[in-house]
């Protein structure tokens, strides 16, 4: 009721009175102001800052030479906040814009701003130049770059030219350790590092007296090989940001999986943009992909992997491992994809990371396990903040440089000894001394809590390298890998999106292809019963070849088209077997028979055809056409001619075996993506029966199915020609003539028409098949019904069974049934007439009588009578 009764009088108030009472009920809190720093109020004095209204605004400062990172003026909103409260701002050292810029190259700032501490300075060289000295520099805590070369050189002098003499030198950055393992071999100086990374530092001319604890950069390619070796992989791609460190790193990883039998198929760069590389990836169906680039550019690189959908369980990426493990949620502007986006673009991606830390509880030389040193360190901090301390990852590999020193030093003593000699007479001229600390430290080896310390040829550590996978968003340890012991420890938790590690490139599958068993059956039956049909008119011809109708169609040659037919109705069998039936290995004795087979068949069919139709030609289509017929015809002249012709087919057959045997070729058609969604293509192949110099030898023998090549193909055009000029003619020596034509017609039309459609449809085995077996199949079918079926039907018709023989008993004659009949009618003829004669004869005698008793008056009556008798009878006779 009071809160009512307060609401009420609140409404009723005028707007001056309710002005004063808005400050209690609308505004903005103070804020604490940010750490080194403070809040400056305008307009009001400490004691009026109690609620601040709306539109009210305060600004960030900060105390020295820091800077305010983030907002720097927050307003007072209606609701009673500040703005950009979820964006927080910090006071920050500033270190100075002297490393800011590159000549003839380009400098990237990460995170993008002014360059205060925390922020990484990227460097990298326009097309045409190589960068000298380290590749990136760091804003320290103290507001200082972490590797200043130019710092680092007034050091090493002021060092080297005042007392004591200094021994061995330990630089930490690889800019620093650049210069000053160039220049100590002047001095005859050891160098060893803690916290140089650069591949250009393993140049053993350029830097002989250098010593690493901390692994090159190229100490990732050992682990990267054993990888691909693991899963199997044989082919790679590789992108790289154009800079030295990456590109000599790739130079390595190149010479390495060369050694190890694997293909750096893909090899791309770029400078800023990776836009064009990544489609250059993908276009060229990379799979197991190497990126070398910077944090910054990862982003980039990703935003494009995800337009490219260049991820997924096709793909497999490495990635170097120093990268934060938030770097792909971070929000960069140089970038258009949300987090979700390159959240789902590096799922699954392996990175591998040198170990600085031995994971394993080992004491080592200094009798501390990893985490003893560890906790001894933290001891010493006094609990600030690792991430806060500079150099806190390379603490453990700093502390090992120490041990490797102290180690080769003591050492030397005792060889040092024996010559007489001390560490303490060590000067800058004394060159042995340097030789026994160089022989000590190259033979270094123990265990120590960054874990085993051993130097390579090129003075670098070899250690462990720790394998991690993102895995939901968040990395995951899968293995560690000893370079040094080649030894790969795996824990066997390794998740893929797919079924297993990918292959690295589309796996084709090579498939076959083969005939149609159908298709094989159907013409199969259809030959068979060819082959059948072949055998009963063969049969048929034998056994009736003492009928003079079947003796004067020449059975001989007519017998040899039927075994002609028959194997070339056999040549089907062979012609449609495939890899289906039998093995590559046996597949070109298949060819053998195909090219046999079909080569004696044809010229032994034909041959005997056109044999019959070229002497028909020669013997009955001249001018003196009646002379010819009365010459008797040769057998052995049409068996001579046969004999030719097949021996011609069989001699070409053997030179073309013998010089270039018919081997297998296999046609490659273009690939094919399966219905189902697998990572594969199939290669569809064609087996085809071939040589090296195909086309000569169809070219000099004819041989493609029914072919109208040279030889052959001018027999099957004369035997046309031939054909239609005996087509009128008449002849019982080669009775059946008109039958050969029509069969050469038929097997010429086809031949001529399949030829050119089987080579044009010779990539579609079943077409072709189908088309150069029922060609072969039609021209036997027809050849044998042409030539054998009337045949059988006039004699069966005609009951013209009787043989020469028995003919020759009841007739007497030799002739055909033509001449005998013609004969008899003859002779019956010449019976009546010499009846005739007879009778006119008898009749002439009577009259003479007669006219006698007549008297002479009636002789010239009489004279005339016998005078037409005589010619009646002369006519009669005749």
């Amino acid at each position: 009721m009071a809160r009512l009764l307060f609401l009420i009088i609140l409404c009723t108030l005028p707007s001056s009175h309710l002005s004063s009472f808005s400050p209690f009920f609308s505004g903005c809190a103070i804020i604490r102001p940010p750490r080194d720093g403070g809040i400056r109020y305008r307009g009001l004095t400490q004691e009026q800052v109690q609620i601040l209204p709306v539109d009210y605004e305060i600004e960030y400062i900060c105390r020295g030479n820091r800077v305010i990172v983030g907002p720097k003026v927050r307003k007072c909103l209606a609701n009673g906040t500040w703005t950009d409260m979820t964006l927080p701002s910090t006071c920050l050292l500033l270190c100075p814009r002297v490393w800011t810029s590159l000549e003839n190259g380009r400098v990237t700032a990460n995170p993008p701003g002014p360059p205060v501490e925390g922020t990484a300075l990227h460097y990298s060289c326009h097309a045409g130049f190589i960068l000298e000295g380290r590749n990136i520099s760091h804003c320290t805590k103290l507001g200082k770059w972490d590797c200043d070369p130019g710092e680092a050189t007034k050091l090493l002098y002021d060092l080297l030219y005042t007392e004591p003499i200094k021994i061995v030198l330990m630089p930490g950055c690889s800019g620093v350790s650049t210069l000053v393992a160039e220049a100590a071999r002047m001095w005859n100086l050891i160098v060893l590092s803690y916290g140089s990374s650069s591949p250009a530092l393993s140049n053993r001319q350029r830097f002989p007296t250098f010593f690493r604890t901390h692994p090159s950069a190229t100490l990732h390619n050992p682990t990267r090989v054993r990888l691909f070796q693991k899963w199997k992989w044989t082919r790679i791609a590789t992108i790289q940001q154009t800079t030295e460190v990456f590109t000599s790193t790739l130079d390595d990883l190149e010479q390495r999986v060369k050694e190890a039998g694997i293909e750096i198929s893909v090899r791309q760069s770029f400078l800023t943009d990776p836009a064009v590389a990544v489609k250059n990836l993908k276009r060229q169906d990379a799979r197991i992909i190497v990126g070398l680039f910077y944090e910054t550019e990862a982003r980039k690189v990703f935003c494009e992997v995800y337009k490219e959908k260049l991820y997924g369980k096709k793909y497999v990426w490495f990635l170097i491992g120093w990268y934060a493990d938030n770097w792909f949620k971070i929000k960069d502007p140089a970038i258009n994809c949300t987090a979700e986006n390159m959240a789902e673009a590096v799922e699954g991606h392996v990175t591998t990371e040198i170990v600085m830390l031995n994971p394993e509880t080992v004491r080592g030389v200094s009798n501390m396990t990893s985490q003893d040193f560890l906790a001894a360190l933290m001891s010493r901090l006094g609990g600030k903040n690792p991430e806060e301390t500079g150099g806190f990852q390379e603490a453990p590999l700093a502390y090992d440089a120490v041990w490797a020193l102290a180690l080769a030093l003591n050492k030397t003593v005792a060889p040092l000894k024996a010559r007489g000699r001390r560490l303490e007479d060590f000067n800058y001229n004394n060159h042995d001394i340097t030789s026994e600390i160089y022989r000590a430290l190259n033979t270094s080896s123990f265990e120590g809590v960054s874990g085993q310390v051993v130097f390579d040829a090129q003075g670098s550590r070899m250690a462990m390298t720790l394998i991690e996978q993102l895995q939901g968003g968040s990395y995951k340890k899968i293995g560690y890998y000893d370079s040094s012991q080649k030894n790969l420890s795996w824990f066997g938790n390794d998740v893929w999106i797919g079924a297993g590690p990918p292959a690295d490139r589309t796996v084709v599958i090579e498939e076959y292809r083969f005939l149609s068993q159908k298709l094989f059956a159907a013409v199969s039956v259809f030959a068979g019963l060819g082959i059948l049909l072949g055998i009963v008119c063969l049969t048929f011809n034998i056994y009736n070849g003492n009928v003079r109708y079947i003796q004067n169609s020449q059975p001989y040659l007519n017998n040899m088209t039927a075994v002609g037919c028959m194997m070339a109705l056999a040549a089907v069998f062979p012609l449609g077997i495939d890899g289906h039936h039998v093995h590559r290995s046996q597949f070109p004795v298949v060819c053998q028979f195909r090219l046999w087979l079909l080569g004696l068949g044809f010229s032994l069919a034909y041959g005997s055809m056109f044999t019959k139709i070229w002497w028909v030609h020669t013997l009955f289509t001249k001018k003196d056409e009646k002379k010819e017929k009365k010459k008797p015809l040769e057998p052995w002249k049409l068996y001579a001619t046969v004999g030719v012709l097949l021996g011609i087919d069989f001699l070409s057959l053997v030179i073309w075996q013998g010089v270039d045997p018919l081997h297998i070729t296999v046609e490659k058609f273009t690939k094919e993506a399966p219905k189902k969604d697998l990572d594969v293509l199939v290669q569809p192949l064609l087996e085809h029966c071939s040589s090296e110099k195909m086309n000569t030898w169809l070219v000099s023998s004819g041989r493609k199915g029914c072919s109208f090549y040279r030889l052959d193909g001018l027999l099957l055009l004369l035997g046309i020609f031939l054909a239609y000029e005996t087509k009128s003619v008449s002849t019982e020596k080669i009775n059946d003539h008109r039958a050969v034509g029509m069969a050469i017609y038929n097997v010429a039309v086809l031949c001529l028409i399949t030829a050119p459609v089987t080579m044009i449809l010779s990539s579609q085995q079943d077409a072709s098949f189908a088309f150069a077996s029922l060609a072969i199949v039609f021209s036997a079918y027809i050849t044998l019904v042409v030539l054998f079926v009337p045949k059988m039907r006039r004699l069966i018709t005609r009951g013209e069974w009787q043989s020469e023989q028995q003919d020759t008993l009841k007739t007497g004659s030799s002739t055909n049934n033509n001449d005998e009949e013609k004969s008899r009618q003859l002779e019956r003829e010449n019976r009546e007439l010499q009846k005739i004669i007879q009778e006119v004869k008898t009749n002439s005698s009577a009259l003479d009588r007669t006219l006698e008793s007549r008297g002479s008056r009636n002789s010239a009556t009489t004279r005339q009578t016998e005078t037409r008798a005589a010619s009646q009878t002369e006519k009669l006779s005749h």
